[in-house]
């Protein structure tokens, strides 16, 4: 029986402790017709000499400066040749047949075009891990959320979210996406560098006609942070300015209009909060999101990527407001915000 070709595609940057730790069980995963390609952004550590002495099967692609992770995935994947792509961050541990019930799941149905496992923290192996969990959803004002995981709140697994079924977005620290829709979308927007460009890329692949999918029946471990620390204060920059480009790009005008005027209150409140409670780099980075998108649609909104269409009415969407639901009535999990009986 043929076999689908994968290629498993690590994005490193300075992560030669990362793939000495995780790349064991890269390499042990059985699907018989997978290439492990490194994609390499400049390290400036020892990765490329550690994986020439111990891990002379892995294709190696050097990138001349380190391009993020959008741009770095575009330009790796030129190189690429597969039936299907996998997207792994260095920090993570796969599980043997991990591979074949993604591949199972796409083969069933040429509809679906991408999917994720279901992603447990590496140091609390019961929870489930903030970059994806069990299948990412969205709300009405674009704060991504997760069947498992809400803001930082993160659920034990307790099989509750084990239905293989259609969600807004796949994580990009697993990614599983056929190669052909990938190159056919243009691949992530290279202006976000890093941070919800996974999620623009499923919302266009939704808009489009396609489905994204959650694949429980494959697990991962992600240590999760590995490149910045959630309190990082750049982070924080990237996932609000991203996060507003995002809703620029593929909301329908002119509801893109009142959303944008309720997330200037909503971040506003954040930002307020981080500040009074002493963080002043959350709140700057709050405020520099801003300049940020301004940034964006003045001089560089011609260069994004846009959905090539918009036939698809995108699943994994919430009618409703998590910020709201979460802070102030303390609906902590997401089955319970949803009101969806699992």
């Amino acid at each position: 029986m043929h076999s689908p070709k994968i290629a498993v595609v690590i994005l490193n940057w300075n992560g030669r402790a990362f793939l000495e730790q995780f790349l064991p069980s890269v390499i042990a995963s059985r699907y018989p017709n997978y290439e492990l390609i490194i994609a390499d952004n400049a390290s400036t550590d020892d990765s490329i000499p550690f994986l020439d002495k111990y891990y002379p099967q892995a294709k190696i692609i050097r990138l001349p400066v380190n391009y993020g992770f959008a741009k770095g995935y575009n330009e790796a994947l030129k190189q690429v040749t597969a039936d299907y792509y996998v997207l792994l961050n260095s920090d993570v541990e796969v599980t043997p047949g991990w591979l074949e019930p993604m591949v199972a799941l796409l083969e069933s149905d040429p509809g679906i075009a991408a999917c994720q496992p279901k992603v447990l923290s590496f140091h609390e192996r019961s929870k489930f891990e903030y970059a994806g969990a069990a299948g990412g959803w969205m709300d009405r004002y674009g704060y991504p959320f997760a069947k498992g995981r809400v803001f930082d709140h993160c659920e034990e697994d307790n099989g509750q979210y084990d239905q293989s079924e259609p969600v807004f977005w796949a994580t990009g620290a697993a990614l599983f996406i056929r190669s052909s829709l990938f190159h056919a979308m243009k691949g992530f927007d290279e202006y976000f560098f890093a941070h919800q460009e996974e999620i623009d890329l499923c919302w266009r692949i939704q808009l489009a006609g396609h489905k994204v999918y959650s694949c429980p029946s494959s697990v991962v471990y992600h240590v999760g942070g590995g490149t910045l620390s959630k309190n990082n204060s750049r982070k924080t920059f990237l996932n609000f300015r991203n996060n507003r480009i995002m809703l620029s790009k593929n909301l329908p005008y002119p509801r893109v209009l009142w959303i944008m005027i309720v997330r200037d209150f909503l971040d506003a409140i954040s930002a307020w909060k981080g500040l009074l409670t002493g963080n002043g780099g959350y709140f700057m980075a709050i405020v520099r999101s801003k300049l940020g998108f301004v940034k964006w649609w003045l001089f560089h909104r011609r260069k994004s990527i846009f959905p090539v269409s918009r036939k698809g009415k995108p699943d994994g969407y919430f009618d409703g407001n998590i910020v709201w639901l979460y802070f102030a009535k303390g609906l902590k999990t997401f089955a319970k915000i949803v009101r969806k009986t699992w």
